[in-house]
């Protein structure tokens, strides 16, 4: 017992260090009467309890630890002197991290790796011990359900300290061979694996995490494109109109600036000959747009690439499988209507979309806890496999028949890595900064790895930062609905009442304002109005209840705009001036304060819903330079052979700034281009 509590504080400990860092939740599991029993049987047979154990009360027990997010409760059955089975029956973890990984249909995709909730439970019976192994990336739900068994044994009259027997760990790495080794399994590693695989390659891909998805599976699910059939039904206000205009007015800085704007200006002079009141949308404009709010930093044929494939992506990825709603918003920092948001919750609907396609296929082969840590070069200088490592420690050799896709993610996990290359002088001290990254993602890893081998890397100066992290632990998790892609419906206030930035905005210019407000925070506040649901129906973008984020203090409500402000302690008539200031800004349709464009509703009724956040580092812009088919850079711009990289581990696609839903673009768009060009 004082090994499993050593543990846990050690885990807590751990936590605290890493609190800007805490792995972010996405999807509530309801309860039900289906949670996986471990029963001895389940494993071939029950093992003998080792002799001289303290004799138990047989019966069943029940407890709860507390998970990611809430009590995790088992159901414990004993004899006399054995475990005879763990059920987990109620728990609020994460899809695809506490829990295991489901498809639109509810079904659990297998493929994905192991989730603590059936994993650990299994071990236990299976092993009588305590001392299991725990799942990586996932250690908070699994040390849950491993204080609640014991809690369970201890009910039953155990002496817990004889069932810590030493389980001898299997080793998870194994020397192996396929033509494309894919490392790491979020969402542009398994696109490049799934479009390797319909290229005729056999396809290894290794994922540190116990279940695959990364970050991609706690993003917000928004990808952008142009989409006219939809955007057809999207009126065009002259506050829009204006944005373009603006853009085609700068002045170029070189002649592919000049040369884009130039087929922008064509486009838009057609659409204004047309009379259309619709909004105008292109990939050139998309391109365009990117890049100018990008700083003019990325390289531009980049961006192209990025936004001339993106409706290929999107048709690519729903041909898989991958269900979004049928209107087009504008997505937190998008600056356009031409986002689609995910059915399923967050970025779960797009993993189970992957790995739904990989569990139907016979070539592609998932090795989760497992990290790559050298890639292998032969004399010539191309790359030819990776060693990898298992998280006891076992190396192993992955021999790559035509080569490695890169997939790791970027660093905005790693603090020290974030301050090393925190030298663009937009941002101040970042080391007290939180993230909206899970921790045990996002550590640049494919980073040290390249640059190993004589990798180049470009813009690794540029971080930004988003202003959707909870103000507990950074992670952009628990709130309403419209947080995301509802920008056109809400107003930012700060601890005072009072707006402070538009909210339309670019991500970098919102997060800075976010900083010189009261305590580095402000909240988002809607109203009963635009396309707000019933608070009883109500769920977050992640799925919990509107009971479960106001009882946790993840959002206040109140049924008037003055019992609201006495929560927030704000004063009623300054919250009320705001508001009628911005219900007189739709009625005028611009927004003379703060240049706000993007209007739905006035906000006039309640019930009225206010969520605290806070500017968090969110993602890395730089990373290994590439070129536009994905092949990785040396320091003397050639391109090292058998080496393709795509997402976040990446530089120059997105320059200073990138724009909401445009991170899940390039993971679609940049995964399928490396799985084609690494099998050519």
């Amino acid at each position: 017992m004082k090994k499993l509590l050593a543990i846990l504080l050690a885990a807590l400990l751990c936590l605290s260090l890493a609190a800007c860092s805490t792995p972010s939740s996405n999807e509530q599991e309801e309860p039900d009467d289906n949670t996986p029993v471990a029963t001895p049987e389940d494993d071939g047979g029950e093992e003998t309890p080792e002799a001289g154990k303290t004799a138990m009360t047989a019966g069943t027990y029940t407890a709860s630890g507390t998970g990611m997010n809430g009590a995790v409760t088992v159901e414990v059955t004993v004899t006399e002197d054995a475990i005879e089975s763990v059920t987990v029956t109620e728990h609020q973890e994460t899809t695809g991290i506490g829990a295991p990984l489901l498809d639109k249909d509810g079904n659990v995709l297998t493929a994905a790796g192991e989730a603590p909730l059936t994993y650990v439970p299994a071990q236990i019976v299976e092993h009588q011990s305590l001392s299991v192994d725990t799942v990586a990336g996932a250690t908070i739900t699994s040390y849950a359900i491993l204080s609640a068994v014991e809690d369970c044994l201890t009910q039953a009259g155990a002496n817990v300290d004889e069932w810590e027997t030493a389980v001898e760990p299997v080793a998870l790495a194994h020397d192996a061979t396929a033509d494309v080794i894919v490392v790491g399994g979020g969402g542009a590693g398994l696109a490049a694996a799934v479009s390797a695989s319909q290229n005729g390659a056999s396809v290894i891909v290794v994922e540190k995490n116990g279940l695959v998805g990364g970050d991609t599976l706690v993003c917000g699910g928004i990808y952008n494109n142009p989409d006219p059939e939809l955007q057809s039904k999207v009126e065009m206000t002259d506050a829009v109109k204006s944005t373009i205009e603006a853009a085609l007015a700068e002045e170029p800085v070189n002649e592919e600036h000049a040369a884009l704007q130039a087929e922008v200006q064509a486009q838009w002079d057609d659409y204004k000959a047309s009379g259309r009141t619709d909004l105008f949308d292109s990939d050139q404009w998309f391109a365009l747009q990117t890049w100018i709010n990008g700083d003019k930093v990325a390289n531009l044929d980049l961006v192209k690439t990025l936004t001339y494939n993106a409706t290929a992506g999107y048709d690519w990825i729903r041909s898989l499988g991958w269900e979004t709603a049928d209107t087009i918003g504008q997505g937190a920092g998008s600056l356009w209507q031409r986002t689609h948001s995910s059915i399923m919750n967050m970025g779960t609907g797009m993993i189970s979309t992957y790995v739904a396609t990989i569990e139907n296929s016979d070539n592609i082969e998932i090795m989760t806890s497992v990290s790559g840590t050298h890639l292998i070069q032969d004399d010539s200088g191309a790359i030819t496999g990776v060693i990898a490592e298992d998280k006891f420690g076992n190396e192993c050799t992955l021999t790559a028949n035509m080569g490695v896709v890169l997939a790791t993610g970027g660093f905005s996990a790693n603090g020290e890595m974030v301050q090393e290359y925190n030298t663009s002088g937009k941002w101040g001290d970042l080391s007290q900064v939180m993230t909206t990254n899970r921790f045990s993602c996002s550590q640049g890893d494919g980073i040290t790895m390249a640059v190993e081998i004589g990798a180049s890397l470009t813009d690794m100066d540029q971080v930004q930062l988003l202003y959707l992290g909870t103000v507990k632990d950074g992670t952009m998790t628990k709130y309403p609905p419209r947080c995301l892609s509802g920008t056109d419906q809400v107003i930012f206030i700060n601890a005072e009442g009072e707006r402070f930035v538009r909210e339309d905005g670019r991500r970098d210019d919102i997060c800075l304002a976010v900083f010189e407000q009261t305590d580095d925070m402000y909240y988002i506040l809607e109203s009963g109005d635009g396309n707000f649901v019933d608070l009883d129906e109500a769920v977050s973008g992640d799925g919990f209840t509107f009971d479960y984020l106001e009882e946790n203090g993840y959002i206040y409500v109140g049924e008037t705009l003055e019992e609201l402000a006495g929560k927030l302690g704000i004063d009623p008539a300054v919250l009320q001036a705001t508001v009628d200031d911005f219900n007189a800004a739709v009625d005028a349709g611009a927004d003379e304060e703060f240049g706000r464009t993007l209007f739905n509703c006035k906000l006039e009724n309640g019930p009225w819903v206010a969520t605290p956040r806070t500017a968090c580092v969110h993602h890395t812009m730089g990373g290994v330079t590439i070129d536009t088919e994905g092949h990785v850079l040396d320091t003397d711009g050639n391109i090292i052979p058998g080496l393709v990289a795509a997402g976040e581990v990446t530089g120059g696609i997105h320059g200073g700034n990138r724009l909401g839903g445009n991170a899940v673009v390039d993971t679609v768009v940049f995964g399928k281009l490396a799985g084609e060009t690494i099998t050519k």
